[in-house]
């Protein structure tokens, strides 16, 4: 087993969070049994306020034995930020030739890459991964003082990339949403609001979707998922300026607000999720997911509408706050892996064998499962 060097303020904060069961851990049993039933009667309200929690994911590679040589690639969590996440390191074993933890230099994604030699009878990884969460809520009523935006993450989070222009059909359409709008608060929530009316969540889409978002607009066909409708949102606010980017990742537990549809737990090999985020200059950097909005629309009940008390409160509340039972990886765009294949975002498991690209998306044909656990005693990753 490898064991990458951990900071030692990180090992200072796991004690901490890991030092006992809390008394709102010890509730997750009665509100995990209350998603079954649909939404619980207490409304939507992430708050910061209900404390960290730490999660264990656990991803199983087990590849076909082949002549040729392998190669996989598995993304772990990446993105720090000590008001919300906190990633505490990644372990891994398996019978591979060479194992590490690679980072990419611009996005600062990370991913454990394994490579097995031909002829490799049962090719076998097992990355194991810690991550601290804590929900997220701004007070959209009350203005701040963030620190401002650094000039090199603005010219970062307002680029285009490769499947989100920000120019013609993209800005065109921004420009109408917004017309009218004072402010970025108002311009950020138009866009949120349009996304919301005028996108569905299409369950035929394979994945997560692909995020191209000219296409979208173009055929003026706009269903998708997660990867879709978010990287739409990412894509408008950016050609008006408002810097936005999508974070890729996972869930890990049931929504503790009973939402069936906004939770996964244990076997979450096919719970991932992106999810995004905008800059506004009197708040910072303020969570949203209109995809989510759509999600609970689709899968939550049948007969659902966005007039539905049920998806009216997900509406509200997911301008501006998550519930962290999820996971991000990384908000890598247009990333390069090691062996040089580009792709558009990083959030399932990559690889290739002797015949050629595996399918992501395939986790039984890969093969891959991811598995999510809670922890709540003392752990040292």
């Amino acid at each position: 087993m490898h064991t990458p060097k951990i900071h030692r303020r990180r090992l200072l904060q796991a004690a901490v969070l890991l030092a006992a069961p809390t008394a709102r851990a010890a509730t997750v049993p009665a509100l995990a049994s209350s998603a079954a039933a649909g939404p619980a009667s207490d409304p939507f309200a992430p708050s910061p306020r209900d404390g960290w929690r730490v999660f264990e994911l656990r991803t199983r590679i087990a590849l076909a034995g082949n002549a040729g040589a392998a190669r996989v690639w598995v993304p772990v969590p990446s993105f720090e930020d000590d008001a919300w996440v906190m990633p505490m390191g990644s372990v891994w074993q398996g019978n591979a030739r060479a194992a590490t933890l690679w980072q990419d230099p611009r996005s600062g994604a990370r991913l454990v890459e394994a490579r097995w030699e031909p002829g490799t009878a049962a090719p076998t990884l097992e990355v194991r991964s810690r991550v601290a969460t804590r929900d997220r809520a701004i007070d959209l009523t009350r203005p701040g003082r963030p620190a401002p935006l650094d000039a090199a993450s603005r010219r970062r989070y307002t680029a285009p990339t490769r499947l989100l222009p920000t120019d013609g059909i993209v800005r065109r359409t921004a420009l109408q949403i917004t017309h009218g709008a004072e402010g970025d608060l108002a311009k950020a929530r138009a866009i949120y609001e349009w996304i919301v009316v005028n996108t569905e969540r299409d369950p035929k889409v394979r994945g997560c979707g692909t995020g191209d978002i000219r296409f979208m607009l173009m055929t003026r066909d706009l269903k998708g998922k997660c990867a879709d409708l978010n990287a739409l949102y990412v894509g408008l606010a950016r050609s008006i300026g408002l810097p936005a980017r999508d974070y890729y990742g996972i869930r890990v537990a049931a929504s503790k607000f009973g939402y069936k549809s906004l939770g996964a737990s244990g076997d979450v090999t096919h719970a991932q999720h992106c999810r995004a985020e905008v800059w506004l200059d009197d708040y910072g950097w303020v969570p949203v997911d209109p995809a989510d909005v759509r999600k609970v629309v689709l899968e939550e009940r049948p007969g659902l509408t966005l007039a539905s008390p049920v998806v009216a409160d997900a509406r509200r509340t997911l301008f501006g706050a998550w519930e962290m039972n999820w996971v991000p990886y990384n908000c890598a765009q247009d990333i390069a892996l090691p062996d040089g294949a580009k792709l558009p975002f990083l959030m399932y498991p990559q690889g290739r064998d002797g015949d050629g690209a595996l399918d992501s998306l395939d986790a039984q044909a890969f093969s891959y499962r991811i598995e999510s656990r809670e922890l709540t005693g003392t752990v040292a990753v």
